[in-house]
């Protein structure tokens, strides 16, 4: 478990840091200046960090799902190497969509007025000032990927909770019960937090796209959720919780 949230961590450090400052800049009255290719590198760097997030969303629910429904032979299930291995295929995903996302969108020309009334360079906004000659077949292909990258690992992570669902539904005490909602909840929270923002912004035709409720969209899953993120999964972690009790009653000696 730690391990996975080690690299939700460093997933979130990245969203962080590659949207706060443009936001900062926004926030202070300046208009953002970027030339298109600065624009494409946020672009791609966020789509990276953001696909990243749902594949290693749907790689936690099923280390939960083993963790709840085989726990004597969870050991073994989540081996070091398998771990590995699903955490790397988690970057490698999210950077082969961004990578595919970015250079349909870069091939298309952009149309006047060059200006998006966003605080990053968001993909639906970005679509809207692609030139209207053939932009539906780019629009196609870019939302197939999309539908790939959110209600794959959607699926995945219901099967998960289906299956976490029947294994505590079999239980006949309630220790084993709040010892199952221990581990699943704060994975749960910050499920419904980032896909419910993140489908809502991609999983809609382009043409409908709002920049003025886009945004605030958008600063959900790219800057709340992170900063959510360690207090949903610590303030439920006993020894956590624990540590933080100790420190606060030595700040509190003379």
């Amino acid at each position: 478990m730690y391990y996975f949230l080690c690299h939700l961590a460093l997933v979130d450090v990245g969203f962080t840091t590659s949207v706060v400052p443009p936001l900062l800049t926004s926030l202070s009255g300046w208009v953002l200046q970027l030339p298109r290719a600065g624009c494409m590198a946020q672009l791609c760097l966020s789509l990276a960090l953001g696909s990243a997030e749902c594949v290693l969303l749907a790689v936690m629910a099923l280390d939960r799902a083993a963790a709840v429904c085989n726990p004597l032979r969870y050991a073994s299930l989540a081996s070091p190497f398998l771990c590995r291995t699903l955490a790397g295929a988690s970057w490698l995903g999210g950077l082969a969509n961004s990578a595919a996302q970015t250079a349909l969108l870069a091939a298309r020309p952009l149309c006047a007025p060059r200006c998006l009334d966003h605080f990053i360079c968001e993909l639906p906004a970005l679509l809207q000032l692609a030139c209207r000659s053939g932009r539906s077949a780019t629009e196609s292909q870019m939302f197939a990927a999309r539908v790939v990258i959110l209600l794959v690992p959607s699926a995945v992570i219901l099967a998960s909770y289906i299956a976490v669902g029947r294994a505590v539904w079999g239980m006949h005490s309630s220790a084993g019960w709040r010892k199952a909602a221990s581990t699943c909840g704060s994975h749960l929270t910050a499920v419904c937090l980032f896909y419910g923002s993140a489908t809502y912004t991609y999983l809609q035709p382009t043409h409908s796209y709002k920049q003025d409720r886009g945004k605030f969209v958008s600063l959900f899953y790219t800057v709340v959720t992170p900063a959510l993120n360690p207090l949903i999964y610590t303030l439920r972690n006993k020894e956590v919780k624990g540590a933080a009790l100790r420190l606060w009653r030595s700040l509190g000696r003379p």
